[in-house]
């Protein structure tokens, strides 16, 4: 009898990390690359690479590299920490655009679009009394 899929090795779909980081020491480099590693790996994901923007350049030629990778085959979409990392809005709204358009999807750690609550929920059910478990992938600084 053959092992089940969860013993055995498969590749998930293949991803690919954004970091926009003008002013970051390297160790904060390290910290969010580790948490895109992380989240890729509990969500069954393949990271090929991370591309990481040093300048506050409009074009940048990490962002370039990341279009011309999502126009291969296997690329399945992008991973950021949060949407910040696209840029200020302007130049964010824009390369989302172009992101959707090549065809990938926007996967965020963090949504920072969405409203927060205060970690309270209102339930009829037992099962709101319990406290709610976070990834260290969901809680890394952004």
């Amino acid at each position: 009898m053959e092992p089940l899929t969860e013993h055995r090795p498969v590749n998930g779909p293949a991803v690919y990390g954004f970091l926009r980081l003008a002013r970051a020491p390297a160790t904060r480099q390290e910290a969010l690359a580790a948490s895109l590693a992380e989240y890729c790996r509990q969500h069954e994901l393949l990271l090929s690479g991370v591309f990481t923007e040093r300048s506050t350049d409009v074009v940048s030629a990490a962002f370039t590299g990341l279009l011309d990778v999502l126009s291969l085959p296997d690329a399945y979409g992008v991973v950021l920490p949060s949407a910040s990392h696209l840029g200020p809005k302007a130049i964010a709204a824009d390369r989302e655009k172009r992101i959707e358009a090549a065809g990938a999807r926007l996967l965020l750690i963090r949504d920072s679009r969405r409203p927060r609550s205060a970690g309270h929920r209102i339930s009829n059910s037992s099962s709101a009394a319990r406290p709610r478990r976070r990834s260290r992938a969901l809680d890394a600084e952004t």
